[in-house]
C-alpha cells in the first residue's frame, strides 16, 4: 500500500522538464467546488520554491482534511498563491465554467507576477495571459497542481463553515454544499439560501422553478 501511495504521488518532473527548456516562473491551477449546488468556486495558483519546498503535497482528495490543513500552512509559508473566487451569481449569470474559467484567471493574476507557464487540473484553459497547459488528472501527476488544489479545497471549506453560521440548517459545514441526501432535504424543508446556486436542477426543483419529469 505505501508503495502504491508513493507511486501515485506528484512530483516535479513536468516542472522540471519545463525549466530545462527556459526559465522563468511556472504556476499550477487548480479549482475546488464546480459540482457542489451552494456557495462558491474557488480557484488557486501556486508558484512553487524549489529550494523550500513545502511538506505533504498531493492531490487533495487523497488527503483528510488534518493532512489538508497542514500543508496548506506549509504552501502559504513557502511558495507563491494566488487566489480566485467566483461567487454564487457569477456562477448563475455566467455557467459554472465560465465561472471556473474566471476564478482561475484571478487566481493567477493574483500571484503578483505573471508566470511564463500555467499548468492546469483538467483540459480546459482559461485565459491567463501567458502561456497554458492542460494536464487531466493534473493534481495526481504535477506537485505545483496538487499544491493549488489543497489551497483551493482548504480555503473554500472555511467558506463553506462561515456560510454555515450565517445560514445554519442545511449542513454546509459537513457537506460543504454538495448534493448530499442531507442537504436535499434541507433544500426541500427550508428552501433555497441566497447561497444556493439557482442555475443548478436540484435547486431549481426545491424552489419549484421545474417539474420533477
Amino acid at each position: 500500500m505505501k508503495g502504491l501511495q508513493k507511486r501515485n504521488r506528484p512530483t516535479l518532473e513536468l516542472e522540471q522538464a519545463e525549466l530545462a527548456l527556459a526559465p522563468g516562473a511556472i504556476a499550477g491551477v487548480d479549482e475546488a467546488g464546480r459540482g457542489p449546488w451552494a456557495g462558491p468556486v474557488v480557484a488557486a495558483a501556486v508558484i512553487l520554491d524549489l529550494d523550500r519546498l513545502p511538506i505533504g503535497i498531493a492531490d487533495s482528495k487523497a488527503l483528510n482534511a488534518q493532512e489538508r490543513d497542514a500543508a496548506f500552512v506549509s504552501i502559504q509559508k513557502t511558495a507563491r498563491v494566488g487566489v480566485g473566487i467566483a461567487e454564487v451569481d457569477r456562477i448563475d449569470r455566467d455557467n459554472i465554467l465560465n465561472a471556473t474559467m474566471w476564478a482561475m484567471a484571478r487566481a493567477v493574476a493574483e500571484l503578483g507576477e505573471m508566470p511564463r507557464l500555467v499548468l492546469v487540473d483538467g483540459n480546459r484553459r482559461p485565459p491567463v495571459g501567458c502561456e497554458a497547459r492542460t494536464i487531466v488528472k493534473g493534481d495526481a501527476k504535477c506537485l505545483s497542481i496538487a499544491a493549488a488544489s489543497i489551497v483551493a479545497k482548504v480555503t473554500r471549506d472555511r467558506l463553506m463553515a462561515e456560510l454555515a453560521d450565517v445560514y445554519p440548517g442545511y449542513g454546509f459545514e459537513r457537506h460543504k454544499g454538495y448534493g448530499t441526501p442531507q442537504h436535499r432535504e434541507a433544500l426541500q424543508r427550508f428552501g433555497a439560501s441566497p447561497v444556493h446556486r439557482r442555475s443548478f436542477r436540484p435547486v431549481q426543483l426545491a424552489l419549484g422553478l421545474i417539474d420533477p419529469d
